[in-house]
């Protein structure tokens, strides 16, 4: 494959321990005694025909000034490949180092707020439309599937969230700003040197969504405390430095609780699918990284016992 790229000889390659949904490989090219990294990856999930999107979206956001990881081109200008019969992207590879949960500070809070923001607004006016692969008909669906393995408890808690998304909605959903989102901005999605964000990485949740969910997603996680609840501070220095790149809308402040409660709500789902073995069509329950899903159903307890508010 490399040799299809005008990027150099192959040096060393070695694989990324920790993803999810996809697998990963540092890759070393040398170019005339110059020695580059980049990132190989190869997509477990989707098709080739579901790949243009996030191509042309990482290109997007690095003309723009994002620091986001986008593909190179081969010498025939193409960026998507194959290997091993899956779709593959050779990437850039950033600097800098993630941060552990408890290191993450209110300075490290307002950098991604107003990251977010940026990222908002330079995709507002993207070219594609994508459907979120794990959004609202995902949940529906998934909570009912899953109820046989829960608890009384939280069989009625996720069903009565899914209620509560859906009458948000139909009260307020189409007063609420749309762009392409993240989708999946947990703090180890973000290299840090020092406050500095050096790069966003992992697109490949993104997809054309409500911004206000992006950002309940970032704080739900950023600024989770080690008691499983949220620590306003760093939440208030998250939501103003946002506000001071995008000023929130009338009905974002409305829809701010209940938003925040469905976005640990669907992580919460996405964690219990593989703790309990469940199979989804195209992944492995076995081969899969599982994360704790009672982290995010303590997130979900606390935002519906302590509702934030968004900043004027």
């Amino acid at each position: 494959m490399v040799a299809e790229y005008d990027l150099g000889e192959l040096v060393s390659y070695k694989g990324i321990a920790g993803g999810i949904e996809n697998t990963n490989y540092f890759v070393t090219l040398n170019n005339e005694g110059l020695q580059s990294e980049y990132v190989l990856t190869l997509f477990e999930e989707f098709s080739m025909q579901d790949m243009p999107f996030f191509v042309e979206l990482a290109t997007w956001l690095a003309d723009r000034g994002l620091p986001v990881p986008y593909p190179a081109k081969d010498k025939n200008g193409i960026a998507l490949k194959k290997v091993k019969n899956k779709p593959a992207m050779l990437q850039n590879r950033f600097s800098g180092h993630h941060l552990e949960q408890e290191q993450l500070t209110e300075q490290h809070c307002a950098a991604i707020g107003t990251k977010l923001a940026e990222f908002h607004l330079a995709a507002s006016d993207f070219y594609l439309r994508r459907n979120a692969h794990r959004g609202v008909y995902w949940w529906r669906r998934e909570s009912l599937n899953i109820q046989k393995h829960l608890s009384t408890d939280d069989a009625l808690l996720l069903q009565d969230e899914v209620q509560r998304f859906d009458q948000l909605l139909a009260d307020l959903g189409k007063e609420l700003p749309l762009t392409v989102i993240h989708g999946d901005l947990f703090h180890d999605n973000v290299l840090f040197d020092g406050v500095e964000i050096n790069a966003i990485i992992d697109l490949y949740n993104s997809a054309t969504a409500y911004m206000l969910f992006d950002l309940a997603i970032v704080a739900n996680d950023w600024c989770r405390d080690a008691n499983e609840q949220i620590d306003p501070a760093k939440e208030q220095a998250l939501l103003q430095a946002y506000n001071n790149r995008r000023s929130f809308t009338e009905a974002e402040r409305s829809a701010w609780p209940q938003m925040t409660q469905t976005a640990a709500m669907r992580f919460w789902l996405s964690r219990l699918i593989p703790a309990f073995g469940v199979q989804q069509q195209g992944r492995d329950s076995s081969e899969m990284v599982i994360k704790d899903p009672d982290e995010l159903k303590a997130i979900l307890l606390y935002r519906r016992a302590n509702p934030s508010s968004l900043p004027v």
